[in-house]
C-alpha cells in the first residue's frame, strides 16, 4: 500500500474566489498570492491518485488564521473523508493561539472523523511553537484523543521559498523535548532535524517524532532518502508529496531509488503511515 502522508485540498469555492481570502487569511496570502500556487479538490486529488497508484492520502488544508474560514474549510475536509471513504483520511486545521475554541474546533473535527491535526504554519498563525505554556492546551487534546499532529518545518539555511519561515530544527527539538508523550509529523523532513539525532541528547527526544518527505525535490537531492532513513530509522520517514505544490510521482521515484532495503522502502512508502493511522 502506498500512503502519501501529506496532501492539501481546498473547497472549490475558494479557488474560484481567491482574490478575497487573500485579503482575509494571513496563510492562505503567504502560500497563494502568486497565481501559479495550485489548488486541487478532492475530487481532483482523487483522479491523481488513481492515475500515480496512490492508495490512500492522508489531507488536510492549511495553517490557517482565520477561525471561520478554518471551519468552513474543515467541515469541507470532514465531507470529502467520507464522500471518498477508504481513500482519504482528514486532518483538521487549528490555531492554537484560538485558546478553548481551538480545543472545541478539534474535538468537532474527531466527531466528525478526521484523524490528526495539522498542517499547523506557527509563523502566519503567530503563535511559537517552542513556547510550551501557547502549546500545552492543543497538545493535552492530541495526546488525549489519540491525534497525530503535523507542522510545517524551515531549514534554517538555504533557499527562500513562501512558507520557508522560522520553524526551524532548534524550534522543532525544544517543542519534541515539551511534549513527549505526543505522536509528532515534521514536514520537510523536519528543516533537517534528522541530521541532528546523531547527538544523544536530540535523539531521546525524538522518541515520537516521525518525517515527511514532503516537497523533498525542491529542497534535497535524491541522497537525503538514503541518509536520513539511517540517522533516525527507517521506521520515523513517511512518504509525503505535498500535492499539488509536487507530483507525487518524482517523490515516489527517489524513494524507490534509494539505496535502502526493500522492507524500508515499503515502510516509507505506506506501512509507516498505516501503523501511525492504526488502519
Amino acid at each position: 500500500m502506498i500512503i502519501d502522508f501529506h496532501a492539501h485540498i481546498l473547497p472549490p469555492w475558494l479557488r474560484q474566489r481567491r482574490d478575497q481570502y487573500l485579503e482575509r487569511d494571513a496563510t492562505f496570502r503567504e502560500l497563494f498570492a502568486s497565481p501559479k500556487g495550485a489548488m486541487v479538490t478532492a475530487e481532483e486529488l482523487v483522479a491523481a491518485m488513481d492515475s500515480r497508484s496512490i492508495d490512500l492520502s492522508v489531507v488536510m488544508g492549511i495553517g490557517w488564521a482565520d477561525l471561520s474560514l478554518a471551519r468552513e474549510v474543515n467541515d469541507y475536509i470532514m465531507e470529502s473523508v467520507h464522500q471518498h471513504r477508504g481513500r482519504l483520511v482528514g486532518f483538521c486545521s487549528v490555531n492554537p493561539a484560538w485558546g478553548d475554541k481551538a480545543i472545541y474546533e478539534v474535538e468537532r473535527c474527531v466527531n466528525g472523523g478526521l484523524r490528526g491535526i495539522g498542517e499547523l504554519h506557527p509563523d502566519t498563525q503567530g503563535f511559537d511553537l517552542g513556547d510550551r505554556a501557547a502549546m500545552a492546551a492543543l497538545m493535552e487534546a492530541a495526546r488525549s484523543l489519540g491525534l497525530v499532529l503535523l507542522t510545517h518545518s524551515s531549514e534554517p539555511v538555504g533557499h527562500l521559498y513562501a512558507g520557508k519561515g522560522r520553524v526551524t530544527p532548534q524550534v522543532l527539538a525544544r517543542f519534541a523535548e515539551a511534549f513527549p508523550d505526543n505522536v509528532i509529523v515534521c514536514a520537510h523532513w523536519g528543516g533537517g532535524l534528522p541530521f541532528y539525532a546523531l547527538m544523544p541528547e536530540v535523539a531521546a527526544a525524538l522518541r515520537n517524532v516521525y518525517f515527511d518527505t514532503a516537497a523533498s525535490p525542491f529542497l534535497y537531492s535524491p541522497d537525503i532518502f538514503s541518509f536520513a532513513p539511517r540517522l533516525v530509522g527507517a521506521d520515523k520517514v513517511l512518504f509525503g508529496s505535498d500535492y499539488p505544490l509536487l507530483d507525487s510521482r518524482r517523490v515516489v521515484a527517489q524513494i524507490k531509488g534509494a539505496r535502502l532495503a526493500r522492507s524500508e522502502k515499503s515502510k516509507v512508502l505506506g506501512g509507516n503511515a498505516a501503523r501511525l493511522l492504526k488502519l
